[in-house]
């Protein structure tokens, strides 16, 4: 009865907004919000993104935030996502979960379940996009300190995903809701703090939700539609019927909670990064002669910074906005997702986690840097004549090989676009039953509030909301590593005990 509810109500409220659309201006609508809120709000969003000049550029401080943080925590754990990659490798494969089914542990998911979901909150159209955003500005070089900051950022998934495990709540239903508001509020209080605790998951739990609603929903409908549109040539007055079309698939899945959530997204995951690295693989394949030169470009670039605005230090600020904002190390929102697993054990779900800014950076960027290098895309006549930048970008490097490779990438866009919706659905979701109580009448007034900003993102244009739900979502990792610099000594303890246990035999490898 629910998901009869929920359609009937997704189409009332798409066919009332193109109603709106058509006798009032939607769009009209959208850009007066905008306004409304860059005069109320943009005092908010210059303090999270403000600025230091070096040199010819500027850099965020926030984008130092994270980096010092990923630094401090590869140090404090030793390197471990060097270390432990293959302990790393063999629990999200299984080997460590033990085969009886009579054995049930508390949780939802599976470790790989966990992994995925994750992944498609932060593998998105940042891979595509943002990296083509990186190289236009930053160069070839930016690739380098991107991957440099990917791995770095691996030990700070470790951390905040250890704690979401140890500090989860566990439902009578079975259901599991966690996360920084749960770390932040108990571990803090377990040292001492609880007041302060309480104000830092209550600040995460606010951003949070702004930034479901902006980074996580309006913004990727918003560029999905644009994709397809100009790929396939779909008129703008489509765009809500696309809108329409994609609140569906996304309520179908939303609809069933985190199980569901993770049945989809360890299905689509898998396919949509496997699409887009074989169409890369592809691209490397044909130019190979050209690989090595642009391994030499990405090196050089990296501490020349040659033909780039700020020279090396603008090829560095490129590398590490792009890596911070792809992978989301330190924002939080992954530990929401990764609190759901079946384990017992914290550490092993941490472990699992620093797989992702290595998936996400280190690999599914680097490949898309590699293909514009190698296309020669992006040399500065190309970027001042045609303007290119961002998905146009990447869009324009893939065709250089083959022309048909820009309907596949409009097809890996959408998918990319659809997983991270689900999954940041699910990271509000938390944020929203963490405030407001959990129940099941107010979570599906949060998940229809969801899907109506799914067609409202797909008709409008903005430019102040997006850049505000940008601003929420790095304010959430203002209040989240406050706090794990105070809890990662539960964390070095939860990680220990687990490893000697492993070394002793006493935690069984089954396969």
């Amino acid at each position: 009865m629910k998901k009869q509810y929920l359609v009937a109500t997704i189409l009332l409220l798409s066919t009332t907004l193109a109603q709106a659309e058509e006798q009032s201006g939607l769009a009209a609508f959208g850009a007066g919000l905008d306004g409304f809120m860059a005069n109320i709000f943009g005092w908010f969003v210059d303090l999270i993104f403000f600025s230091v000049p070096l040199g010819e550029v500027s850099f965020p401080l926030i984008v130092g935030w994270l980096l010092v943080a990923a630094l401090v925590f590869t140090f404090y754990f030793g390197f471990i996502q060097f270390r432990h990659i293959g302990l790393s490798l063999d629990i999200v494969r299984g080997k460590y979960t033990d085969p009886n089914p009579a054995v049930k542990e508390e949780g939802e998911v599976s470790h790989f379940q966990a992994l995925a979901t994750a992944l498609s909150g932060t593998v998105g159209l940042g891979n595509i996009a943002g990296v083509g955003a990186a190289l236009a500005i930053g160069g070839p070089g930016a690739t380098f300190w991107m991957i440099m900051v990917g791995l770095f950022g691996m030990a700070t998934k470790f951390v905040e995903c250890t704690l979401g495990v140890k500090y989860r709540t566990i439902l009578p239903s079975g259901a599991v809701s966690g996360g920084p508001m749960y770390y932040l509020s108990r571990g803090m209080a377990e040292r001492g703090m609880g007041g302060f605790g309480k104000v830092l998951a209550v600040g995460f739990a606010l951003m949070c939700i702004l930034a479901t609603f902006g980074a996580g929903n309006m913004f990727q409908g918003n560029q999905a539609f644009a994709v397809m549109s100009s790929t396939f040539s779909i008129p703008t007055d489509y765009s809500i019927f696309f809108g329409i079309g994609l609140a569906f698939l996304v309520g179908m899945v939303i609809i069933g909670g985190m199980p569901r959530i993770a049945t989809v997204t360890e299905k689509v995951v898998p396919f949509m990064a496997l699409l887009y690295i074989t169409m890369s693989v592809i691209v490397l394949v044909a130019n190979f002669n050209h690989i090595g030169a642009a391994f030499g470009e990405i090196f050089t670039g990296a501490f020349t910074g040659a033909g780039v605005a700020g020279g090396f230090i603008g090829a560095l600020i490129q590398g590490l906005k792009r890596a911070t904002f792809s992978n989301e190390a330190g924002v939080g929102s992954a530990a929401i997702a990764h609190s759901a697993v079946k384990t017992k054990e914290p550490a092993t779900e941490g472990l699992v986690a620093l797989l992702e800014p290595f998936i996400d950076t280190v690999v599914i960027c680097t490949m898309t840097a590699l293909v514009i290098t190698i296309s020669g895309v992006n040399t500065v006549a190309n970027l001042q004549t045609q303007a290119l930048t961002g998905v146009d970008l990447t869009r324009a490097a893939f065709m250089e090989t083959a022309p048909i490779f820009q309907y596949f990438l409009a097809v890996a866009v959408l998918l990319f676009a659809f997983s991270t919706m689900i999954s940041w659905s699910y990271y509000g979701l938390k944020a929203w039953t963490y405030l407001f109580g959990e129940g099941k009448g107010g979570e599906m007034i949060y998940k229809l509030i969801f899907l109506v900003f799914v067609v409202i993102g797909t008709i409008v244009q903005f430019s102040f909301v997006i850049d505000f739900s940008d601003a929420a979502l790095f304010a959430m990792a203002i209040f989240n590593i406050i706090g794990l610099y105070f809890l990662m000594p539960i964390v070095k303890k939860e990680v220990n005990s687990f490893i000697a246990r492993v070394k002793s035999g006493e935690i069984k490898k089954y396969k």
